[in-house]
């Protein structure tokens, strides 16, 4: 035991202990399914650096793990690395001043432009463009360092993680499974490619998921633009798109709509390209907004793409995968004048086409009075700078429910029988599968990700036959088809008449984060471990992410294996600044964490997470953080108190016979009960609130009511102090143990042989025979309080020494605190202490000893 206890350096003394003893090492020798808790923990993205809402959520998830741990269980905890994915290829563009060029050839050795810096300087026109196969070792290289700084940070905060079981979500593993599984599905038929009209983001030219979406306010106008009809009359529309004028398949309004109704199954004339479309009637098209009546055009928004597919209309696209308007006008455009107004849009960015369809429309006398401006909601991909265009494309799907009405339900099913943590959670699940409209795009035109395991046969013109896909067999995975011939085929038939090409699409990241059960888990490669962790216990995660990675996971779990993945979901809430704003790295207002720790320790920076509700918002003020400040102090107090309570002679197997004693026994054992059955109840915050709220009446009242009993000479009233001091912190250490654990660890040291984390949690049964009535601890700490203020009001030393002092209170009370009289005469320093009766309890006189006479 040190001279002055300290927190400075309990990091990595106790973080290089726990790791060479292996206290958190997942022991599968003597591990059965019933005794295991296993935990499908997040793979963080390993592109930059990790931020304060990564030790928020992650400090949650291991408050868990040694509960459990310290239950009894045997923990399976792996930490994954989310390194696939557009965040990664565009942290190595920037810091290594490249960009990906597939037409290019693999140099051996090559050395990038820049090395160790941001490379921020570079434009994305400046950067040097090399192979994909160059690309992805940057990356590979890139993400690997990322990940040695992630794991140092995850060592320092603490987290009981089996360094042993870790995995990557590029690696041959990963591959391995998650072309293993895309197999299945094509076998079982959930997996499938088809020609449609595709969220697109025209600045990283790859198509986007549903779940990928988020809604952006944006700057818009209105134009009123009139269709023609025979005989001169006309009907006006309202559209904020009317650069896709020209991809025009028909006018929809509401079937109820009165005003309308005369028009439908008529056709109208397109203004200035002079193309018939028809009117028709559609639920989804809106009364009230703009003019009634609204133009279908293939694409501008998702509801077109609907419209489309339900109405069975055509499809006229004129936007290109690089967000300009296609160099050749529709077919359906055949007049002079249509095609002259097309050639002048053609080539542009949308931006300037709606400028110059603007002019036209002016110059034909079809644009009614001035643009409208207005704001409204537009579609981003969530890491994209542009606006989403929809162009149709080729592309891989898995069946999610949006069309299987029994998938879907079953979805549901899985939803209501995981135990979510905090319980209104599930709505958002169930309104994600209920809300669904397409199945699930996982097709990705990138480099960095898991390759599509199929290849296509080309006719004797080189043309691909995509109808007959090559699939690979699972004896090949893992595969990359853009660089391995496909079965039957040698390399010198690659992108010749009757050979081959192979897909070059990676998977979306969710398709390969989907499995992390399975990648965790070692599906198809490690039988048994899988068979002893699956389904898991439990899934931690951030709330923004259920309509992702919770969902796909569940999704997957139904089609591989037929059950929920997990049993409890728990959700963490958001870290917000001081304005109550989201912190994240769009917003640049995300703290990094290292300099945090480094500052207060660990334990008072997971004093701070841990005192958060699941999903609960927390506020967080780097400038004045003051819950970390108030971790630090309870961790300080929890090794100066300790020190204080092992000074004590004696007591270690004396009987505890005390009221106060025994109360406060009797107090702590609630204690553990509200706790543990708080943990259980997966309310981390709740468990810490009781105990910590004990632990400072303990340090402030019993400590000082008992001390200087324990310090006087030994007989059976000390004993009983002493070792009730002992069996207080005994219980105590082990309740803040998965809190503070360098702190708890640390001073269970000074007494114990092992580690306080693979210790029993505390029972209410280790009390025993020890128990007395609760309630004396609490009138004591009343009393003492009085004695206190009685001596400060009278602005006298709380070493004055009393003559005589008197306790009011009713009989009840007075007599249950008589058991604790001799104890307060002596922190109080009373000679003559007397109780009487009283409506409440209080300290009604104190007189101070005869050499301060007349200060009473």
């Amino acid at each position: 035991m040190p001279d002055k206890p300290a927190l400075e350096g309990l990091e990595s003394k106790w973080g290089d202990t726990w790791e060479n003893s292996g206290t958190y090492r997942f022991d599968r020798e003597s591990a059965t399914r019933e005794c295991i808790y296993s935990i499908d923990t997040p793979p963080p993205t390993a592109s930059g650096s990790l931020h304060i809402g990564h030790v928020f959520s992650y400090t949650h998830t291991d408050v868990v793990a040694r509960f459990q741990r310290m239950r009894g269980k045997s923990v399976f905890y792996p930490m994954g690395w989310d390194d696939n994915g557009l965040p990664t290829e565009r942290r190595v563009q920037n810091y290594y001043g490249v960009r990906c060029d597939p037409s290019l050839p693999y140099v051996e050795g090559y050395v990038p432009p820049f090395e160790g810096g941001e490379g921020k300087s570079v434009k994305a026109a400046d950067q040097v463009p090399i192979s994909r196969r160059n690309f992805i070792e940057l990356c590979e290289r890139l993400t690997a360092e990322d990940e040695k700084q992630f794991e140092a940070l995850w060592r320092m905060l603490g987290l009981s993680v089996d360094w042993t079981q870790t995995y990557r979500t590029i690696g041959d593993e990963a591959l391995f499974t998650s072309q293993l599984a895309f197999l299945r599905n094509i076998e079982r038929g959930e997996a499938y490619q088809a020609m449609a009209p595709t969220l697109w983001d025209v600045t990283f030219r790859t198509a986007v998921a549903q779940a990928e979406l988020e809604d952006r306010e944006q700057p818009a106008a209105y134009h009123r633009v009139s269709f023609h009809r025979e005989g001169g009359e006309t009907i006006e529309i309202e559209t904020t798109r009317p650069e896709l004028l020209a991809a025009c398949v028909a006018l929809v309004a509401h079937p109820d709509d009165e005003r309308y109704q005369p028009y439908f199954g008529t056709t109208v004339r397109t203004p200035v390209f002079d193309v018939e479309v028809p009117v028709l009637a559609h639920h989804l098209a809106q009364k009230d907004k703009g003019s009634g009546i609204a133009m279908i055009c293939t694409f501008g928004d998702v509801t077109d793409v609907v419209w489309w597919r339900e109405l069975d209309l055509p499809n006229r696209a004129i936007i290109g995968f690089d967000g300009r308007i296609l160099g050749e006008a529709p077919e359906a455009i055949t007049s002079e004048a249509g095609v002259a107004a097309f050639a002048e849009i053609a080539g542009k960015t949308v931006f300037s086409a709606k400028q110059t369809m603007v002019d036209l429309l002016r110059a034909s006398g079809d644009l009614i009075g001035e643009p409208r401006s207005i704001s409204h909601p537009v579609k981003f991909f969530e890491k994209g700078d542009r606006p989403l265009e929809i162009v149709s494309t080729r592309q891989w799907y898995i069946s999610n429910g949006a069309r299987d009405e029994k998938l879907r339900s079953t979805l549901l099913e899985h939803g209501a029988s995981i135990d979510w943590h905090p319980d209104f959670m599930r709505v958002r699940y169930e309104n994600w599968v209920g809300g669904l409209t397409g199945d699930w795009l996982i097709s990705r035109q990138r480099f960095f990700g898991v390759p599509i395991p199929v290849w296509y046969p080309l006719d004797a013109d080189a043309n691909p036959i995509f109808d007959s896909p090559i699939v690979a067999t699972a004896d090949l995975l893992p595969v990359d088809p853009s660089s391995q011939a496909a079965p039957g085929f040698d390399e010198s038939q690659r992108d010749q008449p009757n050979g081959f090409i192979g897909e070059h699409d990676v998977m979306d990241t969710w398709a390969t984060s989907s499995l992390t059960p399975q990648l965790a888990g070692g599906w198809e490669r490690d039988p048994e471990l899988f068979d002893i962790v699956f389904p898991y216990s439990l899934r931690p995660q951030g709330q923004d992410i259920i309509r992702t990675w919770l969902f796909s996971t569940t999704l997957r779990a139904e089609l591989e294996h037929g059950v929920a993945p997990w049993a409890h979901a728990a959700l963490s809430g958001f870290i917000v600044d001081p304005d109550r704003k989201k912190m994240s790295k769009s917003k640049g207002n995300v703290v990094t964490p290292s300099g945090l720790l480094e500052q207060h320790g660990s334990d008072a920076v997971r004093y701070w997470a841990a005192s958060s509700r699941l999903g609960t918002d927390a506020a967080f003020d780097p400038q004045n953080p003051t819950q970390v400040k108030i971790g630090r102090r309870l961790a300080i107090k929890v090794l100066n108190a300790s020190k204080f309570i092992l000074g004590f002679e004696g007591g270690l197997d004396a009987a505890i016979t005390e009221p106060i004693d025994r109360s406060m026994l009797a107090t702590l054992a609630e204690v553990v009960r509200q706790a543990t059955q708080s943990l259980e109840s997966y309310d981390h915050a709740r468990a810490l609130e009781v105990a910590e709220s004990f632990f400072w009446t303990f340090c402030d009242d019993y400590l000082e009511l008992v001390k200087e009993r324990a310090y006087g000479e030994q007989g059976p009233a000390q004993a009983s102090a002493v070792a009730a001091l002992r069996a207080a912190l005994d219980t105590l250490l082990r309740l803040f143990a998965p809190y503070i654990p360098f702190a708890a660890e640390e001073a269970w040291s000074w007494t114990h042989e092992g580690s306080v984390h693979v210790a029993a949690w505390p029972t209410v049964e280790e009390f025993g025979d020890h128990i007395g009535e609760p309630e004396l601890l609490r009138l004591a700490s009343v009393a003492l309080t009085g004695i206190r203020r009685a001596k400060t009001d009278a602005k006298a030393s709380q070493k004055t020494a009393v003559s005589s002092a008197v306790i009011a209170g009713p009989a009840d009370v007075t007599t249950l605190l008589a058991g604790a009289s001799d104890d307060l005469r002596a922190v109080g320093r009373i000679a003559e202490l007397t109780f009487v009766d009283g409506d409440e309890l209080a300290v009604s006189a104190i007189t101070l000893a005869e050499q301060e006479e007349g200060r009473a």
